[in-house]
């Protein structure tokens, strides 16, 4: 068994944290990046070279399985047991225990006395009840063996229904390792994400709040309209014809048969449906089928690979499809854990897959940020503001303060609760991902900026704003009275637009240019990062360069002026 680099880190800091601290550490590592390799490191490790026993906890009974058969196919020495009612099983006798805590929550005596607890997709500690089982467990441990230690693993370290997952009064209490989903990807471990613009959502301001997450009957009510279903599967369609492998979420079973028959009616091919009804048998064919996996002709009926997967609270956390290239928010989540664990769904890698496309309709990003920068509200904080708002007209992401899009200059209206609208998310899923935007310019003005606070000695700007619609404007600095850089790049701007030299103040640069010494910009190109507040002028499309003449003596035309000491300081942006 052979970690990667960051895997090994992973390993070595749980076994620091446990040699110099008291409390119990968590490692986050995104989906995809290999946990069940860090946690069968540790299995191996505590059983053969400490003999000590190891008991694995998880809630679902999906992963109990995928646990147990990972260990056994890493670790093919060790002795590995299951107990849990749903598997049937009750093995005690084990080196190793996979268990599930419904099923072991109060049987610790007779489980025996244990080193290590380790608690798997641990962001699912959701509720009290889950709380007290686990707390519970791990106090009658601590009764049979007091020198136990409690490991967590996630991909995400923050409860489903809101909140951090360690804090001091809680059963996880410190990261001791942490692995980014950028930094992943950027390594070559991971799938990189892209989104793309659509043009179906709803507004989700009428959605209340109830544990954490929004209340499902008011989700259902909202996105299982039949005229937002129609648009999105149109869209859902149109935008993955490239696409191979399509995993949807969506609200409520019915809203899930509803998308199911719409794709299919769109595209022309089945789409699957899996929900918390469907049966474990069926269930199996539709997986295998979406994974393009052979279906033995003996057992299933001989069925074509399915392209579109539709789920309700099932293919979240523990489902592997590493083809999956296309996910599809149509819910919203208030919960950032989950919002992460879906868009987990497709990081994996995959034979001939170039990234995965993230569609969404539920204004996740919007709402938590890209996936790599999640801003996590601590429960009974209040709702406060939204990280980022969504502009209707050419779909950015924004922070949340602007009355008018930086992007487009779409003027937003007085905050009140709006109708159905069609509109999906077209944010970065990653922060730094950039876009670029090109807008006509109906006019320019020019004005002389003093920065806020400065002296009234210190050199002043230029400021020239851009209008790119009714009341809507794009602004940017030049700097005609700083030296070094800034009246270089000042300097470099102005020559692109004017046959005369570059003036030395603010002043005379703002006179010249009311009086026609510049050439008319009749485009700009905008740059927008996802995660920053800011965009940048980047480019223009000027019209010819004035044949313009000053009145003698008017200005000091010479442009080199200024010495070539550049202090950054000096550039008031």
């Amino acid at each position: 068994m052979k970690l990667r680099p960051y895997q090994q880190e992973a390993v070595e800091a749980v076994y620091e944290h446990l040699r110099t601290r008291d409390d119990n550490p968590c490692v986050v590592l995104p989906t995809g990046t290999g946990k069940s390799l860090v946690i069968a490191q540790i299995v191996s490790d505590a059983v053969q070279k400490w003999s000590g026993r190891v008991l694995i906890l998880a809630h679902v009974k999906e992963l109990l399985e995928q646990n147990a058969d990972k260990i056994r196919i890493l670790c093919p020495e060790l002795d590995v047991g299951v107990y849990s009612a749903g598997l049937n099983s009750r093995d005690t006798d084990h080196a190793v225990i996979v268990a599930g805590i419904q099923s072991v929550y109060t049987r610790a005596c007779e489980l025996g006395s244990w080193d290590l607890i380790v608690i798997d997709e641990s962001h699912l500690l959701n509720s009290d009840s889950e709380d007290s089982m686990y707390k519970s467990f791990l106090n009658d441990m601590k009764t049979i063996n007091p020198q136990v230690r409690l490991i967590g693993m996630t991909a995400t370290p923050f409860r489903m229904k809101g909140g951090l997952i360690c804090k001091p009064e809680n059963l996880l209490n410190h990261v001791c390792y942490e692995a980014g989903l950028k930094e992943m990807i950027a390594q070559g471990y991971l799938s990189p994400l892209v989104s793309r613009a659509g043009r179906a959502a709803v507004c989700f301001d009428g959605l209340h709040v109830r544990d954490g997450e929004f209340i499902s009957s008011e989700v259902e009510d909202l996105m299982d309209n039949s005229q937002l279903v129609d648009a999105a599967c149109r869209e859902i369609v149109s935008l993955t014809q490239e696409r191979n492998s399509v995993l949807i979420f969506t609200s409520s079973v019915e809203h899930c048969n509803h998308v199911a028959e719409r794709i299919a009616a769109y595209s022309g091919t089945e789409c699957g449906i899996v929900t918390g009804s469907t049966s474990s048998g069926l269930r199996a064919e539709i997986i295998a089928r979406f994974k393009g996996e052979e279906v033995p002709a003996d057992f299933f009926s001989s069925k074509a690979p399915l392209k579109y997967l539709a789920n309700v609270n099932v293919l979240t956390t523990g489902f592997d499809a590493t083809n999956t290239d296309c996910i599809v928010l149509l819910r919203p989540t208030n919960s950032a854990g989950l919002l992460v664990q879906m868009v987990g769904r497709g990081t994996r890698l995959h034979s001939g897959k170039r990234d995965c496309l993230v569609l969404d309709y539920g204004g996740n990003i919007m709402r938590h940020g890209p996936v790599d920068m999640i801003q996590i509200k601590e429960p009974g904080t209040g709702n406060g503001e939204a990280p980022a708002k969504k502009c209707p007209e050419c779909l950015a992401l924004i922070h949340a303060a602007y009355m008018t899009c930086p992007e487009c200059g779409y003027e937003f209206p007085p905050p009140e609760k709006s109708n159905l609208n069609a509109h999906a998310e077209a944010a970065g899923v990653l922060s730094g991902q950039v876009s670029y935007f090109d807008y006509d310019v109906h006019s320019v003005e020019y004005s002389v900026h003093h920065k806020r606070g400065a002296p009234d000695d210190a050199p002043k700007t230029m400021r020239i704003e851009y209008c790119t619609g009714f009341n809507r404007y794009e602004s940017e600095w030049v700097c005609p009275e700083h030296s070094g850089y800034a009246r270089r790049k000042f300097e470099a701007w102005w020559k692109r637009r004017s046959k005369i030299a570059p003036p030395d103040s603010a002043v005379e640069a703002v006179r010249l240019a009311d009086d026609g010494a510049l050439a008319k910009p009749s485009k700009i190109i905008i740059k927008s990062v996802a995660g920053e507040k800011f965009v940048n002028i980047v480019d223009y499309e000027l019209e010819e360069l004035p044949d313009y003449c000053p009145e003698p003596g008017c200005y000091d035309a010479n442009p080199y002026h200024g010495s070539d000491n550049y202090d950054e300081d000096e550039i008031p942006f």
